[in-house]
């Protein structure tokens, strides 16, 4: 299962996994929202209200996951202001649900509060 986020920076396939979570998004398709930047996160709201699911905060770059705390989802492309090292880390435990397919550092590009597009592929 694959969805395609649409940015002014691109597009980005995104490979999903197999979980109840990922498929609670995938149904919700298509969502257009407004995105908010969080060092090298983008995130946006998404109608989906779940429990965390293999819950977890030290992320891999082009991770996607869903943050429960925030009924949003999140793109993950580099450190954010809680991370340790290099890698990503969420501010709250969240749901692993896919993994950006390509170059995930080019969402850098996108920005805070720009309008998207997620929908199925």
């Amino acid at each position: 299962m694959r969805m395609v986020l649409r940015t002014n920076a691109g597009s980005f396939e995104i490979e999903l996994n197999d979980n109840e979570t990922a498929m609670a998004v995938y149904l919700k398709l298509p969502i257009e929202e407004l995105t908010n930047a969080w060092g090298d996160e983008i995130y946006f709201p998404v109608p989906v209200d779940l429990p965390l699911e293999n819950g977890k905060r030290e992320m891999e770059v082009g991770e996607v996951a869903y943050w429960p705390d925030g009924n949003a989802i999140c793109f993950f492309y580099g450190r954010t202001p809680v991370s340790v090292d290099e890698r990503p880390m969420a501010f709250s435990p969240v749901t692993p649900i896919g993994k950006i397919v390509g170059d995930p550092a080019l969402l850098r590009k996108v920005g805070d509060r720009i309008k998207v597009r997620l929908e199925r592929l």
